[in-house]
């Protein structure tokens, strides 16, 4: 271990390499709720792309195990270290590089955090787009894990919005993807590739971020129904109605008392209309004007009556924040009321009200509580699993996500598998397409140092 301390320090400088007890206990662990959390042999942070491919060089001559870890918001476990690896962490890449108002581009490091992002693409009147519900999180993690967020029903997830990436390969190799265009058709994307891959293919050190004028005028709307049908029928109705929807959620009852109580927010529901919903839907209009999103409420109204909504809300701009933002902070509100696992299923939008039954019938018989959220807009639903006993909540997870991919789903729609979710991923997958991810893996990382037993494990 001081052995490979010392080479990292030769690469870093000695002052950016920490071993045993003076590893951030932070750098242990994301925040998936079933992973153990690991030290690694050591700790490096990087100021350079070089630098990381020295490091990632070093590794693959010795054999050794590499995790890159942004902001550690991540709920699969993707970024828990190997006991015996290096972990590369960002924290010392943390620059946006350039902000380019002409072709609507950001170029940043991957430990730019949202909230910084945020910042200054505001200042300049644009946007980047996703918001995964943690604005601590890092770019580096978003391109990771194709991070989504609520609103991926109008602007998509991480992969429509990154055009480009300086990453590492497996071997040390630097390569550059993409660029600052929007279309290319020179041979594979590369892009798309390492997107999504968990850190199994290839270290990004620098990201092309597509960004989008910034719409100033907005209105929140709460929308209660007195069934899940009717909540599954209104969903495809609201988004090819044209109006666009910046956000289109879904909360169950029990989900919204639970947000709404923790963040001691009031929204003016009458009790009569709580008593009688069985489900919310929370839509988010944005455009340029005041009065055009006026129009689109009305729109909405006249639509949402005619589906048989209770009633429906416009939010005063401060309450409808604050909905948001007890929304996205549900996975909070979720672990401190003790949830022992939360999963991302994702199904086809139009098949949401027959999941949500069969999931309700999958737990029920096994005393599981299962409760949640989603991005109804795109079919993304958020589950809070209580179930204490791990081999009956193992059970009951596996049959809810067999029971999503059954209905034309997928075992993650936002989250990643890391290393939580690749058991169900290896039982409900196709293998023969596992085995394809398995033959690229060894193409960019010939000797399988990138966050080994991520998404899958190696064939013996």
């Amino acid at each position: 271990m001081a052995d490979l301390a010392a080479a990292l320090g030769e690469i870093v400088g000695p002052e950016h390499v920490a071993v045993g007890d003076a590893i951030n206990e932070d750098l242990t662990h994301d925040e998936a709720l079933t992973a153990e959390w690991v030290a690694p042999a050591a700790a490096a942070s990087p100021a350079s792309t070089e630098e990381v491919a020295a490091i990632v060089a070093l590794a693959r001559d010795r054999g050794v195990p590499v995790t890159a870890r942004g902001s550690g918001t991540g709920m699969s476990g993707a970024c828990i270290p190997q006991p015996d690896g290096i972990l590369v962490s960002f924290e010392r890449m943390a620059e946006i590089l350039e902000i380019d108002e002409e072709n609507h581009v950001a170029v940043v490091q991957p430990g730019v955090t949202l909230a910084q992002l945020d910042e200054a693409t505001k200042a300049v009147g644009l946007v980047y787009p996703v918001f995964p519900g943690e604005n601590s999180a890092s770019l580096g993690g978003n391109v990771a894990t194709n991070a989504g967020g609520m609103r991926a029903v109008r602007y998509g997830v991480t992969r429509h919005q990154v055009i480009g990436l300086t990453a590492v390969l497996g071997t040390g190799e630097v390569i550059r993807t993409g660029g600052k265009f929007v279309k290319g058709s020179s041979g594979y994307d590369l892009t798309q590739l390492i997107i999504g891959s968990e850190g199994t293919l290839a270290v990004a050190t620098e990201a092309i971020l597509r960004l989008h004028p910034r719409l100033t005028a907005g209105s929140t709307v709460l929308i209660p129904f007195s069934t899940l049908d009717e909540v599954a029928a209104a969903v495809p109705r609201i988004v090819g109605s044209g109006l666009m929807p910046t956000i289109l959620e879904y909360i169950d009852f029990i989900t919204m008392g639970a947000i709404t109580a923790a963040q001691n927010l009031e929204l003016g529901v009458p009790q009569e209309i709580k008593d009688a919903a069985m489900a919310y839907l929370v839509v988010v209009l944005e455009n340029r004007t005041d009065g055009r999103v006026e129009e689109d409420v009305q729109e909405l109204a006249e639509l949402a009556t005619g589906l048989g909504a209770l009633d429906l809300y416009v939010l005063p701009a401060h309450s409808g924040a604050a909905l948001i933002d007890a929304r996205e902070k549900a996975f909070w509100t979720a672990k401190a009321m003790n949830a022992d696992d939360i999963i991302d299923m994702v199904v086809p939008r139009s098949e949401i009200s027959a999941y949500l039954t069969k999931v309700q019938e999958v737990a029920q018989p096994t005393g599981s509580l299962v409760v949640g959220c989603g991005h109804a807009g795109d079919g993304n639903v958020h589950l809070s699993v209580f179930q204490p006993d791990v081999a009956k909540r193992k059970a009951v997870v596996g049959d809810i996500l067999r029971a999503g991919a059954a209905l034309g789903g997928a075992v993650s729609g936002e989250h990643g598998i890391g290393t939580e979710k690749k058991r169900y991923l290896a039982e409900i997958e196709d293998p023969a397409k596992l085995d394809l991810m398995r033959r690229i893996k060894a193409s960019f990382d010939p000797a399988g140092i990138l966050n080994p037993g991520v998404i899958f494990d190696e064939r013996a």
